[in-house]
């Protein structure tokens, strides 16, 4: 099978450059080829893309060794193989230590071949190393960020608990202006979106487990629109069309979102110039002929999402590469090639399909499809109905390092009747639970603590009141939850940040269960 191959002949003798492509030719290379016979001719060649490298001729102008030293300096991997007549050993040595591949004889041109093949091959394999090696980087790098943004979400999420708590209390309270609750009610929802961002922000970078809720995607787009909006910049235009009846689906809200702003990320940077995003959301019923040949799904109905863009598109060759992690379409350093692999993994976890249509210069769609769920179950109606303050007399061990989060949990405690006692130490809850015994009722802890954390104090406080009931609470992120072994034990777990209300609910469910989590 021909193989073509682009060559650069470094030689002053046409001659000798039209020996070599026909040696080439006899073993099957189809080769596109340039002679060049001075070092700037060589220089502007090399800003082109070659496979091959040939030095035929020891030119007056420009040397073999010369020649190494400009290949050598673009940092280029490039097969570079010296043709000459008899040398002395000490020269070709020479050639070889500054990176000639392999040096051929003239009289023994039909090994060129066979080493040419074999040189491709070798290089082709350190190109494939290299990329591993950058995407290992490149991973390392993303781990590194997502370590830090867990510890930068701890600190953030136990300031916006103290934000969306007071706030909360204050509320409650009644003797407020219709000015002062208005002004509350903006500072805990936007604390409450600080919480959201914190959660879609690390989506990716922390693996959080997948909590499927009913979604309403026509509600979920326009509480994004504002974001979005500052998202793709004043030049592009946001349009969403709104299905007519509501479009339910099945999903994690959370990663949802992160999904679209993946997607539309991509689509602002594929339109430089400006132009528009047309968000879609429409109730799609899939028959096996258009499951089979457009998308993997099974027939049924879906609730289907659609990001189309009317930037500069991409070939078909592109977008069979765009959910490979770390692949892009960028340029370095401008983008991680994780966006869409995280868009497909999410939307394939969601039981649903995610697909691309582009082409050049015409704009580039890409359509969702999840689960449609057209009825609430009664668990998730019962979640929005408003629920009683939950109160109760029963006496609750704190452990908690923050002090402003220890003293606002206390409160809020306090104030629904029951008897709080304070820790700020594993040690220093061991010593209280020893010395309360059996009247404490339930021990809730924070999980990450400097000395000794949360799930080692309650190992130690359970071997002396084995009945105690525990309520973990964390501004962690799941992965370090999961480090813990929180969520995989079982033990009831409460998220930071939380609200007064959610904190009682959460209390009163424990305390109600019938038996200890172990």
């Amino acid at each position: 099978m021909p193989i073509p191959l682009r060559v650069l002949i470094v030689s002053d003798r046409e001659g000798d450059a039209l020996k070599l492509i026909e040696e080439l030719r006899k073993s099957d290379y189809v080769p596109t080829y340039e002679r060049v016979d001075t070092a700037s001719a060589m220089s502007g060649a090399l800003a082109q893309r070659w496979e091959l490298i040939l030095a035929a001729h020891e030119s007056a102008l420009l040397g073999t060794l010369p020649a190494l030293e400009i290949l050598r300096e673009t940092g280029a991997d490039i097969p570079f193989l010296a043709v000459s007549g008899p040398a002395p050993e000490e020269h070709v040595l020479e050639i070889l230590k500054a990176g000639a591949a392999a040096y051929i004889a003239r009289d023994q041109l039909s090994r060129l071949g066979l080493t040419v093949g074999r040189e491709l091959s070798l290089a082709e394999g350190r190109r494939e190393r290299h990329r591993l090696e950058q995407q290992f980087r490149q991973a390392q790098k993303m781990d590194a960020v997502g370590r830090l943004a867990g510890g930068v979400a701890h600190d953030f999420n136990n300031l916006l608990t103290i934000i969306t708590g007071y706030a909360d209390l204050l509320l409650a309270g009644g003797k407020l202006e219709a000015s002062q609750r208005t002004a509350l009610e903006e500072v805990r929802r936007a604390a409450e979106r600080g919480g959201a961002l914190t959660h879609q922000l690390l989506a990716f970078s922390r693996g959080q487990p997948f909590t499927p809720k009913l979604v309403q995607l026509n509600t979920l787009i326009v509480n994004m629109e504002k974001m979005l909006s500052r998202l793709i910049g004043e030049d592009v235009e946001l349009i969403t069309v709104a299905a007519a009846e509501p479009a339910i689906a099945r999903t994690d809200p959370g990663q949802i979102e992160q999904v679209i702003m993946n997607v539309v990320v991509n689509a602002r940077d594929a339109m430089p110039g400006g132009g528009k995003l047309i968000i879609e959301t429409a109730n799609a019923d899939v028959d096996q002929a258009y499951a089979g040949s457009n998308v993997d799904l099974r027939p049924g109905s879906y609730v289907m999402l659609s990001v189309s863009d009317t930037g500069m598109g991409m070939d078909s060759e592109t977008t069979t590469h765009l959910f490979e992690p770390f692949f892009t379409t960028k340029a370095p350093g401008k983008g991680t090639g994780l966006g869409l692999a995280t868009a497909y993994g999410i939307v394939k976890q969601s039981g649903g399909a995610i697909s691309i249509y582009s082409e050049p210069g015409r704009g580039t769609t890409v359509k969702i499809y999840l689960p449609s769920a057209e009825a609430k179950t009664p668990a998730e109606a019962a979640e929005q109905t408003p629920k009683p303050i939950l109160r109760g007399s029963e006496t609750i061990l704190v452990l908690e390092d923050e002090a402003r989060v220890r003293k606002l949990i206390c409160e809020v405690l306090t104030s629904r009747g029951y008897n709080v006692i304070e820790a700020v130490r594993g040690e220093d809850a061991l010593r209280k639970a020893m010395e309360y015994g059996d009247r404490i009722h339930l021990l809730l802890a924070d999980v990450v603590m400097p000395e000794m954390s949360g799930p080692q104090a309650v190992e130690q406080i359970r071997a002396v009141q084995p009945g105690v009931k525990v309520l973990y609470m964390s501004g962690y992120t799941d992965e370090a939850m999961m480090h813990h072994g929180i969520l995989e034990s079982g033990t009831p777990f409460l998220q930071k940040p939380f609200l007064p209300d959610t904190l009682a609910r959460k209390v009163r469910e424990v305390l109600n269960s019938q038996a200890s989590a172990g």
